[in-house]
């Protein structure tokens, strides 16, 4: 027969802390003794996932931080002075530099102009760009209040030194980590190119804003936006670190902030390791000892990639272009939305937070099925969101031939005070499949 349970248990109740404390610390002294000697053999900047060679998602959601950096944003409304007035800023030196390739650039350069460069029409144009068969369509800029400097390059392979392989890694990159060196190249020669041109003219930028030129804009980049010694960058599409899509500040949280080549040894110095673009993003702002802040910036990347659907906890969602925001650099597209309402509710609620994640509360999000390419009849969809001056600056791309393309190009080097670009001919015979 079975005894009771009750007096089955009794001999574990009298559990560890029912012991004598002093007997208890000399049992636990050495045995804590050893396991500090052992945590002390790995570096401090160790992350639990250095133990492997493969790296998942998680990798980026648990770097840590090595001591003396600061790893939160400053979000305290006291911690930082109130943002200048409109008036105040289109009487200040401002510097707008675009980076980045063309590929859809006749639906996103129109809104750059109007969102961004004519609401602060002082603001100098700064464009450095890779030259490809879309560049033709970037003389779409010739309507930009003020030209700076324009540098149009042929990209060269990028020496990947030690220092770069241990800091970056190629993961979910699409061209491994000289994609990422690429990438980094391009944003830190739009600082250069600022600052060349400060050095030349005498003078100092009050802010300097960055922008990739595949952004579509549905509102105007805001005076809120703008906040003195704290540098700026879109809330969501994290990945791990900070969204890196877009930047504002004045010109020392900027310098740090675009040096993204430049600051990887310093990374390395500090120990870090496997990074992706925006962790190392996060990483050099701290390093450096620059305040950020997160806000919601009313625009989205214009992507033909593809993604699955619905995505999963670390997918990728993928905005309708005629959501109404504000996005804040997630990937959009064209489409009849195929996820409103309750299934965006539903389909956001499943995603990390700090990975793809983007902001979709009061029915700012209706999402795309981008598992294909984009849907037929595209234009019309985006036509009808865009309104009818920017529908006309895409059919002007669209049509144009290669006497139009020489024109504009060469109206657009006219008013560019600091020009570096193949020749003109070259551009729009490219562009335009001619020989």
């Amino acid at each position: 027969m079975l005894r009771s349970t009750t007096k089955i248990a009794m001999p574990f109740t009298k559990l560890p802390w029912n012991l004598d404390w002093r007997f208890l610390v000399l049992i636990m002294a050495p045995v804590s003794l050893l396991f500090l000697m052992f945590l002390s053999s790995f570096p401090i900047s160790t992350t639990l996932t250095n133990f492997s060679t493969f790296y998942s998602v998680s990798h980026f959601m648990n770097i840590r931080f090595p001591f003396g950096t600061t790893a939160t944003a400053a979000i305290d409304s006291d911690s930082y002075p109130p943002p200048p007035s409109k008036e105040e800023l289109v009487r200040s030196r401002m510097a707008v530099c675009l980076v980045g390739g063309a590929r859809r650039f006749e639906l996103t350069g129109p809104s750059i102009i109007e969102m961004i460069l004519k609401q602060y029409p002082n603001s100098d144009l700064f464009l450095h760009s890779p030259f490809d068969s879309n560049t033709y369509k970037l003389s779409l800029l010739n309507s930009a209040p003020k030209i700076a400097a324009v540098r149009i390059f042929e990209p060269q392979p990028l020496p990947e030194n030690d220092s770069y392989v241990r800091v970056l890694t190629s993961m979910n990159s699409p061209n491994g980590i000289q994609g990422l060196l690429q990438y980094f190249n391009l944003v830190e020669g739009c600082i250069k190119m600022i600052k060349s041109y400060q050095e030349k003219n005498n003078f100092t930028y009050d802010w300097v804003v960055r922008t990739r030129v595949d952004g579509y804009w549905n509102k105007p980049l805001g005076p809120a936006n703008f906040v003195r010694g704290k540098y700026l960058v879109p809330v969501g599409s994290s990945y791990g670190g900070l969204n890196d899509r877009f930047g504002v500040g004045d010109l020392e949280t900027s310098t740090v902030a675009l040096s993204r080549l430049s600051l990887v040894p310093k990374l390395d110095s500090a120990g870090f390791n496997s990074l992706n673009s925006e962790s190392a993003f996060k990483a050099q702002l701290t390093t450096q000892k620059v305040g950020f802040l997160t806000k919601l910036l009313p625009f989205c990347v214009v992507s033909d990639r593809r993604y699955d659907f619905p995505p999963s906890r670390y997918g990728v969602p993928v905005a309708a272009i005629s959501s109404p925001g504000p996005l804040s650099g997630a990937k959009c597209r064209p489409c009849r939305p195929v996820c409103v309402g309750k299934c965006v509710e539903s389909v956001m609620g499943s995603l990390d937070k700090d990975w793809s994640w983007t902001h979709w509360a009061h029915g700012s999000l209706e999402l795309c099925d981008a598992r294909d390419k984009w849907e037929d009849g595209w234009e019309k969809i985006f036509d009808s969101v865009a309104g009818k001056k920017l529908a006309g600056e895409r059919k002007r791309v669209r049509s144009m031939d290669l006497e139009d393309c020489v024109e504009n190009f060469l109206k657009f080097k006219k008013r560019t005070a600091d020009w570096d670009a193949p020749s003109i001919a070259q551009i729009c015979k490219l562009g335009l499949g001619l020989s």
